[in-house]
């Protein structure tokens, strides 16, 4: 008897559970030959399986392995090996295929591969040895064309991987489009990258993409790329929410390429985002006696490769044998069933790679069958190369009564299925097959669909959101806003690359603007101006007030704290410099943290100074116990106190979601506005309102001790300082939110210069006046009607 030794490329066998069931189908297919004495009467075929973990280099040192049987052998060098290499199925990836097909096309071992769809691969001169069990591309840009006709989707955001298969995508697909009149608004390729990466690393690979997605008012988003090169996408969307709480809620069409349930961690799957996911599939169908297979496998059977890894992992119980290398796990029993798995980790419905595996195993076996059946005499040393005649020519009917057979181009003549993903709460889901793509037909008559069958995402709704891309056309704003027509007519338009916009006549795209609020224009040269001319005059102020530290004036208002408060107020009037000029990484994390700190030194100061002016006032009277509460000691913890609570939120933000700088292409057509983002705007919003919190209290205090009996009651200079204060930043806000890029940096300098400029003015310049114009009022008479106890 013969041997059939196939590879399988399961990749990421031990943590992707889902693809498991590829080496399942695989065994199944196997011992559904050998059980049928009309296929094979006289030969019984044999496996063996190779993983690969979408590693070409190890994937190459197994190649290696099945052609030289580890001891450098010949191929198929019979002395050392009691079996034959007649074929190779594999593999899953388009890159692994390719490394495989490079050594196996050599030694002319025909390969199988059930879900490569590299348009490399079709090259026959190249790879004569190469087979591809999957349909022509050609029959899924027809689907996804003729889905967003169906739909009137003409606007739509994609994504690709930016690699030759991302390229070959998009140059096939782009121009169908443009005949169709659908443009595709913004466009993102996403870097592969490996699972292993920290954290903050993915979330830098798809922060772009993420605000894309956030800002744009684009609901159809299309997806090109495998489970490989779109992990990042994939990780995008568990963080946005299950971290940040927010799903990102769209209608996804996604390609044959991505398994999207097939993840490395079952716990990561997001349901919210990708429910009402609508998906082209491989096609797949109901092989009589697959489920009873699965239902049937334990975990102590010998035959199947690698069950009981799988069996591990998959439930988290460990088998007898290994119990004493994990005493925490629960023992398995073997009567655990795959059906009680949750679709992210087992599907028991067959997937379309899965049969994609399930008809190259037939298809080899019944090319061996027709070699048989011609009485040539075949030697043992040839076998391989004498298959491929046979396999180009195979067509045969399966258990589940399709026709298999290769068309003239090598590829496998069907088509594909139209999935929609409904998923569930707990992280479970459903395939419900709402159409298909049949390339045998004509264009029009080879897409099929079931709109009735979709489950959309609960954000939207068929009848609600539909009608604005029904509406939608290139004579809309959209269109005219985001891309030129390249024609006489818009049905030739393009999309402006995402530095440019169209000019008015929408046939040239010109190069945005870069925005910030820069110092060479006119705004930031008024606001530079009014800083220095504030920190000047907080300069004189504080340098008067130190000349006459000894008069009663200075001595009644706790000179310590008036040199805290003014200090703090130099600095704020200072920091307005960091909001002016190009952002940069450092500017973007000193910006609101050194401005909230500082600004909650000056309002604590501001707070302590209150409750010194009450305390004195209430130790006048006799026997009152609060005059051992007058002196520096209390001011110090009030401000101390006060402006470690903001540092310490401060410290939170740059810990979890510090500032950083970026580039917003969407806010404006003709500009990209150079940014700071705040990381977190619910940290930034929590300074803003604890600094209020403190001008609150302030003002509260102050206001009512206004009435305290005294000539000059500095209680009344600051209940009006911490009005104006407040009045300020009240303002503030909904200002700040109504207005974009550089003028919203203006509205913030503003308000940092004109509450500080309302704290000097208001508590400093009429003592300032009575020290420089009045000195006649500077005395404890004139200040004190009674001997209230100052010191």
């Amino acid at each position: 008897s013969s041997l059939l030794e196939a590879s399988i490329s399961q990749s990421y066998y031990s943590m992707v559970h889902r693809n498991y069931q590829h080496v399942l189908a695989f065994v199944f297919a196997i011992d559904e030959i050998n059980k049928d004495a009309e296929v094979l009467p006289n030969t019984t075929l044999g496996s063996k399986i190779y993983e690969n973990v979408f590693n070409s280099v190890l994937t190459g040192l197994n190649t290696l392995k099945l052609l030289f049987t580890e001891h450098g052998d010949p191929v198929n060098y019979n002395c050392a090996r009691n079996d034959e290499l007649i074929a190779v199925i594999g593999g899953l990836t388009s890159q692994n295929s390719i490394q495989m097909a490079k050594l196996f096309t050599t030694y002319k071992i025909p390969q199988l591969s059930y879900g490569s769809f590299d348009p490399a691969l079709k090259e026959k001169t190249q790879f004569p040895s190469f087979y591809r069990m999957v349909p022509n591309e050609e029959a899924q840009y027809v689907g996804i064309v003729q889905l967003l006709k169906h739909f009137g989707w003409t606007w739509i955001g994609l994504i690709a991987s930016d690699n030759d298969g991302g390229e070959t995508f998009l140059r096939s697909l782009r121009p169908r489009l443009l005949l169709s009149e659908i443009c595709i608004a913004w466009m993102h390729m996403i870097p592969t990258v490996t699972p292993f990466l920290p954290d903050e690393l993915f979330e830098e690979k798809w922060r772009p993409i993420q605000m894309t997605l956030l800002w744009s008012e684009i609901n159809v988003t299309l997806i090109y790329g495998d489970n490989h090169s779109l992990e990042v996408l994939r990780m995008m969307f568990y963080w946005t929410e299950f971290v940040h709480t927010n799903p990102l809620e769209r209608v996804w069409i996604t390609t044959a390429e991505w398994d999207i349930p097939a993840i490395l961690n079952k716990d990561k799957f997001p349901p919210k985002s990708l429910n009402g996911t609508l998906s082209f599939s491989l096609h797949s169908a109901v092989v009589p006696g697959f489920q009873n297979f699965l239902e049937s496998i334990r975990p102590f059977q010998s035959n199947i490769y690698f069950i009981k890894h799988f069996w591990f992992t998959a439930f988290l119980c460990s088998l007898p044998e290994h119990s004493r290398f994990f005493p925490n796990l629960k023992i398995c029993t073997g009567e655990e069933q795959l059906g009680s798995l949750p679709g992210s980790t087992f599907e028991m419905d067959m997937s379309g790679q899965s049969y994609s595996v399930y008809n190259a195993v037939h298809g080899v076996a019944h090319a061996l069958h027709a070699m048989e059946l011609t009485n040539d005499r075949v030697y043992f040393f040839s076998l391989p190369i004498q298959l491929h005649s046979f396999l180009r020519s195979i067509h045969f009917n399966n258990s589940a009564e399709e026709e298999i057979f290769f068309d003239d181009n090598g590829d496998l003549a069907g088509g594909y299925d139209l999935n929609n993903l409904v998923t569930f709460p707990n992280g479970s889901f459903q395939r419900v097959q709402a159409g298909r793509v049949d390339p045998q037909a004509t264009p029009e008559d080879g897409f099929t669909i079931n709109g009735s069958a979709i489950v959309w995402n609960q954000q939207f709704n068929q009848v609600g959101w539909m009608g604005f891309f029904l509406s939608s056309s290139f004579s809309s704003a959209p269109f005219q806003k985001h891309m030129p027509a390249t024609g006489n007519d818009a049905d030739q338009c393009e999309m402006c690359p995402e530095d440019q916009y169209p000019n008015e006549k929408q046939d040239q795209c010109i190069p945005k603007e870069i925005s910030y609020l820069s110092y060479q224009e006119p705004l930031s040269a008024a606001l530079v101006s009014l800083a220095i001319f504030l920190s000047v005059i907080t300069a004189v102020v504080t340098g008067t007030f130190s000349l006459h530290c000894d008069t009663p004036i200075i001595k009644a208002n706790n000179w310590s704290i008036t040199c805290a408060l003014l200090a703090s107020l130099l600095l704020c009037f200072l920091c307005s410099f960091l909001f002016i000029g190009k952002p940069g990484r450092v500017t973007c994390l000193l910006r609101q943290t050194f401005f909230g700190i500082v600004f909650s030194i000056a309002v604590s100061c501001v707070l302590a100074k209150t409750i010194t002016v009450v305390l004195a006032f209430m130790a006048t009277k006799p026997g009152n116990r609060m005059r051992k509460w007058v002196g520096k000691r209390l001011a110090a913890s009030v401000i101390v106190l006060s402006s470690l609570i903001q540092a310490g939120i401060c410290v939170v933000w740059l810990a979890a979601s510090p500032p950083f700088p970026e580039f917003d292409m969407h806010s404006e057509i003709s500009q990209i506005i150079v940014q700071c983002n705040e990381g977190s705007d619910l940290m930034f919003y929590l300074v803003l309102s604890y600094m209020g919190f403190l001008a609150t209290i302030s003002f509260t205090v102050a206001f009512l001790a206004r009435k305290l009996p005294d000539s000059f009651n500095e209680a009344k200079l600051i209940s009006f300082s911490m009005l104006v204060f407040c009045s300020v930043w009240v303002s503030f806000v909904p200002t700040y939110l109504s207005t974009k890029g550089k003028y919203m940096v203006a509205v913030e300098i503003f308000s940092i210069l004109a509450s500080g400029a309302g704290l000097l003015g208001c508590i400093f310049l009429p003592k300032f006046y009575i020290i420089m114009l009045r000195p006649e009022m500077n005395t404890r008479e004139q200040l004190v009607r009674k001997n209230y106890g100052y010191n």
